[in-house]
């Protein structure tokens, strides 16, 4: 595809989006399953339910530009996840394991948080009002996770130094 113009790139990014939130989707449940803390499992549930509904408005986001919400891999979401794999690859103390998946998990927020100030910083110039609004949904509720995870992680790094 060409970028030729900022609106080329931003579909660009949301198809590159929508994949991402796909691919955690399917990596969330993996990783409440390998959690040990409920506070974490539950934290790991909670934002699975909530990806689904942010790939739901990244489809509305795509009603702006007038083209199909059509998913290109996110090659970065895709190493974070093979990342996690690794990490949950490991033997370790339940404990450290909790600590590694929300070193994990972070950084997949982080991502998200990069990607999606990103996507609405550009929504606004090119005067997408849904996408704006629908994309920032997804912002702000990717900053909420993360500051979660960092207090989950203040009783959890504690425990897995004991």
């Amino acid at each position: 595809m060409a970028m030729k113009t900022l609106e080329d790139a931003f579909y660009d990014e949301l198809r590159d989006v929508l994949s991402a939130e796909k691919q955690l989707t399917k990596a969330l449940s993996k990783m409440a399953k390998k959690a040990s803390s409920q506070e974490l499992k539950k934290a790991f549930q909670d934002h699975l339910q909530q990806t689904e509904k942010q790939v739901e408005r990244v489809e509305k986001a795509f009603e702006d530009t007038g083209k199909s919400a059509r998913a290109k891999k996110c090659e970065a979401m895709a190493g974070l996840l093979e990342e996690a794999e690794d990490l949950m690859s490991h033997d370790a103390d339940p404990e450290v394991m909790d600590a590694l998946l929300i070193a994990a998990a972070q950084k997949v927020e982080h991502y998200e948080i990069a990607t999606y100030g990103t996507l609405c910083t550009w929504a606004e110039l090119l005067g997408y009002r849904t996408a704006k609004s629908e994309l920032g949904q997804n912002l702000d509720e990717e900053e909420t996770t993360d500051k979660n995870l960092t207090q989950l992680s203040k009783k959890i790094n504690t425990a897995a130094n004991a």
